[in-house]
C-alpha cells in the first residue's frame, strides 16, 4: 500500500504497534502542498490544551466520526470532511460485542481505513500535533454476528483516483465520497475469535468471511 500511495520511501516512518487503543499515537497518511507524508496523530478528534500539551478530549468520544453526521454543521467532524481527510494504514482490526472479540484480518491485503484530521498549535512554544478519527459507517449484515452497529470506512488504495480526491485538502465535492459510505466489504476477510483486544489469544476456528460482489 506504501508504494500505491507514494509513501515507499517513508516507510520507517510508519508507526507499528499490534495494540492500537483510542487516544494512543497512530500514524496517518496526510497530504499538502508539499506532497503525502505520514505523521504522527493522536486518535481522538477533539484535543483539549494541558500544562502538558494537547490531550484527548475525554468529554466527547471522537475517536470514530459516523458518516451519518459529516454533512451536520453542527458536528465536528463537519469541516474536517471537507478540509482534512486522512488514510490511516492497518493491516488488521477487532470488533466485539457482548464481550465476544474478534480480529478481522483482509485476505492478502492492507487496510486504509477512511479518516479525518486536525491541526493543533501550541500558542506557548508553537508546536504542533494531529488528531485524527476513522469513518465508522452502519454494521454490515455479514458481521452482524461480530459488531451489528458499525463498520470501519475502509477505502480501495488500488483506485488512485478516488485517493487523490480523498487526500487533496482543496477538493471539497465530498458528495463523490457517497457511495463510499455505504458498508460495504471490499475484501474477503478471516475473523479469528480472541480472548481480548490487547492480547489477541486465538480462543477458537477462523471463521472467513466473503466481500461482497
Amino acid at each position: 500500500m506504501c508504494e500505491q500511495l507514494g509513501l515507499f520511501d517513508q516507510i520507517d516512518h510508519l508507526r507499528l504497534s499490534e495494540d492500537v487503543a483510542p487516544a494512543s499515537t497512530i500514524s496517518m497518511v496526510a497530504q499538502d502542498s508539499t506532497g503525502r507524508y505520514f505523521v504522527d496523530a493522536n486518535w481522538w478528534l477533539l484535543q483539549q490544551q494541558t500544562s502538558e500539551g494537547f490531550k484527548a478530549n475525554y468529554q466527547y468520544a471522537s475517536f470514530n466520526s459516523r458518516s451519518d453526521k459529516l454533512n451536520n454543521p453542527q458536528s465536528i467532524a463537519y469541516q474536517p470532511y471537507r478540509q482534512s481527510r486522512c488514510l490511516i494504514p492497518a493491516s488488521s482490526f477487532v470488533e466485539g460485542q457482548d464481550k465476544r472479540y474478534y480480529q478481522l484480518k483482509p485476505v492478502n491485503s492492507a487496510i486504509a481505513f477512511g479518516g479525518l484530521y486536525r491541526s493543533w498549535q501550541n500558542p506557548q512554544t508553537g508546536e504542533m500535533r494531529y488528531s485524527t478519527s476513522i469513518i465508522t459507517l452502519p454494521g454490515h449484515p455479514k458481521l452482524a454476528h461480530i459488531h451489528q452497529k458499525s463498520l470501519p470506512l475502509m477505502l480501495p488504495f488500488e483506485d488512485k483516483a478516488l485517493i487523490d480526491a480523498w487526500l487533496d485538502p482543496h477538493f471539497s465535492q465530498v458528495e463523490a465520497f457517497n457511495d463510499y459510505l455505504k458498508p460495504t466489504l471490499r475484501y474477503d476477510f478471516s475473523a479469528l475469535p480472541i480472548d481480548k483486544p490487547a492480547k489477541r489469544n486465538p480462543i477458537g476456528l477462523e471463521e472467513f468471511i466473503e466481500k461482497d460482489d
